[in-house]
């Protein structure tokens, strides 16, 4: 029996159909071959394959990491993906990350407006939304085993040399695009780093046997 493909929004389909990871440089897939092994060995035992990405505030890239890598196992239609985010502490999931992922084609919702506001996003109609807001790493929501630790930030990978309960602590980095808040280049800088994220985790999951 065949399963059929699952369908992206029209919008997140296009832009994914443009990205080009000939642009990945040869030492960037080095870096990003431990996550593909990661999820292979996953698949061909036929697992649940778990993936926190940490980053310090879990406000920014582990929550863009954490969206594209889930939509990507959707596109490839890699089955028993879940992606989860979580910080060496929690702040909120800064507002321009849902405005960025809007303009890709997600819909986004906000189920609680707080200091910590609850975001749905949703990247197909029949996929159940990745619930977006900011946590520390072993929060309650998060997978306590059995899971790969991302660590997305240099300052996180050097405060955690040791993550519970993670099988496997992978360091794949992502410059800040906070660096340019408040500044003219903010917007761009932000969808650059969302492409960018987007582009790697298409390389890694369009690499997995399933």
């Amino acid at each position: 029996m065949t399963t059929s493909k699952p369908t992206l929004f029209l919008e997140i389909e296009n832009l994914i159909k443009e990205l080009n990871y000939q642009t990945i440089s040869n030492e960037r897939k080095e870096v990003l071959q431990q996550l593909t092994d990661f999820i292979q060995s996953k698949v061909s035992e036929n697992q649940e394959i778990r993936i926190n990405f940490i980053c310090t505030h879990n406000s920014r890239r582990s929550h863009l990491s954490q969206v594209w890598a889930q939509t990507m196992a959707n596109y490839f239609n890699i089955k028993n993906v879940f992606c989860y985010s979580g910080g060496t502490e929690a702040t909120a999931l800064f507002p321009l990350v849902a405005v960025t992922l809007q303009n890709s084609g997600f819909q986004i919702n906000t189920i609680s407006k707080n200091d910590n506001p609850v975001y749905s996003i949703k990247y197909a109609d029949n996929e159940h939304p990745i619930i977006g807001f900011s946590k520390k790493l072993d929060d309650d929501f998060n997978p306590k085993s059995e899971f790969a630790a991302i660590m997305t930030c240099d300052s996180a990978n050097e405060a955690c040399p040791f993550v519970p309960g993670a099988e496997k602590r992978i360091p794949i980095t992502f410059e800040d695009p906070k660096a340019f808040d408040n500044t003219p280049q903010q917007a761009e800088k932000y969808k650059e780093r969302s492409l960018q994220i987007a582009t790697e985790m298409f390389y890694v999951f369009s690499q997995i046997n399933s």
